[in-house]
């Protein structure tokens, strides 16, 4: 099946209902003919495709990655590529999709957390493009919340962000913190808590609408019941 087929095919499935369905269908498919329609799906201009694509892409490269390691890597190289300036282009969804694929599989997860960090490290490859730094965060937050003690470094420069002027930046920071959140991060947090501006978030694949206040709260929740249990205090996962 061409390229263009298969797009048509994949956007048409993206488009279904019942997506755990769907991503079963997905990877069934052979890895690279399922991987160069979803980049290209990464640009829609329908949100919930977008987060569909980005969905698929951890599904579809996870799968990917039990049985074809370095074709996975290549994949998560050639997201960062786009993210690079010498790519000409501006990366949408680059960031996303690695922190999906990240989530999905524990080993990429381990080799590259921290280039997933790096994206909002001031010193290291930091995204100056306002959107990608709300693509940048979602993804240290899809990492944190599925494996918390990779995303821990994260925790030294999610704060920058509590207090942004976008609203999308101070909540997915905030959400984005929530399993790593330190003895630092409490107060500037609680500051937050009467914030009532309202973004979107996609979590457990449904696009949510939280306010910023919920987001605190929801934080600040998870980090006192992580203090009231046994065991470290870093590692719950969410989804």
């Amino acid at each position: 099946m061409g390229f263009r087929k298969r797009r048509i095919q994949i956007e048409a499935l993206l488009g279904e209902g019942d997506l755990q369905r769907v991503l079963a269908t997905l990877r069934a498919i052979p890895g690279r003919q399922a991987v160069n329609p979803l980049f290209s799906l990464l640009y829609s201009g329908d949100e919930m495709l977008r987060w569909r694509a980005v969905t698929a892409m951890g599904a579809v490269v996870g799968q990917m990655a039990v049985t074809q390691m370095e074709s996975a890597r290549v994949v998560l190289r050639r997201l960062m590529w786009n993210l690079n300036d010498e790519s000409g282009g501006i990366g949408w969804g680059s960031p996303e999709a690695m922190g999906e694929i990240a989530a999905v599989h524990a080993g990429l997860a381990r080799e590259f957390a921290n280039i997933i960090v790096s994206y909002i490290n001031p010193a290291g490859n930091f995204l100056e493009h306002e959107t990608l730094q709300r693509g940048s965060l979602w993804a240290v937050g899809r990492l944190a919340h599925a494996h918390p003690s990779l995303a821990a470094p994260a925790a030294s420069f999610l704060p920058a962000f509590f207090d942004a002027a976008d609203p999308y930046l101070r909540g997915t920071s905030i959400w984005a913190a929530g399993p790593i959140v330190n003895h630092d991060m409490c107060p500037l947090i609680k500051a937050r808590l009467n914030d009532q501006a309202v973004l979107r978030l996609y979590r457990q694949t449904v696009l949510t609408r939280p306010t910023v206040a919920e987001l605190a709260a929801a934080a600040l929740s998870a980090t006192a019941a992580r203090k009231m249990s046994p065991g470290p205090n870093i590692g719950r996962r969410e989804d």
